[in-house]
């Protein structure tokens, strides 16, 4: 098995400046300067888990060599054997020791454990769009119930009874961006819907975007380039959330983004939440351009956050749902819509570290 040189390259980095860490820790001049040795005890402790892949990964490729030397060389028929079965359990390991290693290779993602704003829009088709965006709000709900996130409404707009023309969620927890990220899409379902008498299968879409949590620290927005209007709320809440002006909608004039927010009674919590909303799309505004400068020349555009094409088509006549920008096809449809999203994620982002360590050449 010949692994890519740019992974061994990266590795053998790595494992030179563990060495060095591990040598400046035991100058005796290090143990006087707290500061330094504590820089230097997190770097270690980073370092470490891709310096035990590596060995392990290193020791498998010897191991895997003396084996093929050995059914290649050997005259007894009896050791011939048993190399080669050795040779089939080592190459099992291979492929799972080397993902290892590309992962933790590749740099985490500063805004991996963000808390995410997931926007989730009706598309073409109508009420079956409507019903569609219903389940997959279900969806990244029940995914996140499994990934123990807390899952926070910050607005929705409902059509007939069970879909939604919008809906716009905050979710909290570990890794929240990092895996939701992935989702910036259109989503595209075919099933015959329950009003379809004929039995015709029908097309109907919806648009994704996630974005990542922005902090006042990201960026700052000057407050001559917002225009903020206070008006009636239009739908259901109660009885003064419909008479008084307490829904806001905020326009940043330089960018031209809108932001409205009319769920709570209160006009300064709709402002406030307008602003959270308002906050994450410039940041993520900002993330699209710079991942759009370092993939122009690339062909995979996996995580850029391109909304405009089509990323994963929900099949229910053929129980089938498929990943267009990776070519994953799965046969379990209700696991999906169920929030079991784990296997598509995993392939999109062995899928992105490829693309990472290609393009950080």
């Amino acid at each position: 098995m010949n692994l890519d040189q740019r992974l061994l390259t990266r590795l053998e980095e790595v494992q030179e400046r563990f060495a060095a860490v591990d040598r400046e820790l035991s100058d005796p001049a290090t143990l006087g300067d707290l500061d330094r040795l504590k820089d230097l005890g997190i770097e270690r402790a980073e370092l470490e888990p891709t310096v035990v892949a590596g060995a392990e990964l290193q020791r498998a490729l010897q191991e895997l060599a003396d084996a093929r030397e050995l059914a290649r060389s050997s005259s007894d028929p009896e050791m011939r054997q048993l190399a080669e079965e050795e040779l089939a359990v080592l190459e099992s390991r291979m492929d799972p020791l080397e993902q290892r290693l590309r992962g933790l290779l590749v740099p985490k993602d500063p805004l991996e454990d963000r808390a995410a704003v997931v926007e989730i829009r009706a598309g073409t088709g109508g009420d079956e769009a409507g019903l569609f965006a219903g389940d997959l709000l279900r969806m990244y709900r029940r995914m996140a119930e499994r990934q123990q996130w807390q899952v926070s409404l910050i607005g929705m707009s409902e059509g007939i009874p069970g879909s939604i023309k919008e809906a716009v969620i905050e979710v909290h927890g570990r890794g929240a961006y990092g895996k939701l990220r992935f989702e910036s899409g259109v989503h595209r379902v075919q099933r015959v819907p329950e009003t379809e008498s004929q039995g015709r299968i029908h097309t109907s879409a919806a648009t994704v975007a996630v974005l990542p949590e922005a902090e006042e620290v990201d960026l700052e927005i000057d407050p001559q380039d917002l225009r903020i209007d206070v008006f009636r709320s239009s739908g259901p809440g109660g009885q003064s959330v419909n008479t008084t002006d307490s829904a806001v909608r905020i326009t940043h004039i330089p960018t031209g983004e809108v932001v409205s927010c009319q769920d709570e009674k209160s006009q300064h919590k709709n402002k406030a939440k307008a602003m959270k909303v308002l906050r994450s799309r410039l940041l993520d505004r900002a993330i699209a351009e710079k991942e759009a400068e370092r993939a122009r020349e690339r062909k995979l555009q996996v995580g850029t956050g391109d909304r405009s094409a089509k990323i994963r088509t929900y099949n229910f006549p053929q129980n089938r749902v498929t990943d267009h920008r990776i070519g994953l096809t799965l046969h379990r449809l209700p696991d999906v819509l169920d929030g079991d999203l784990d296997d598509i994620i995993s392939a999109l982002r062995l899928a992105q570290e490829q693309e990472r360590l290609e393009g950080d050449e």
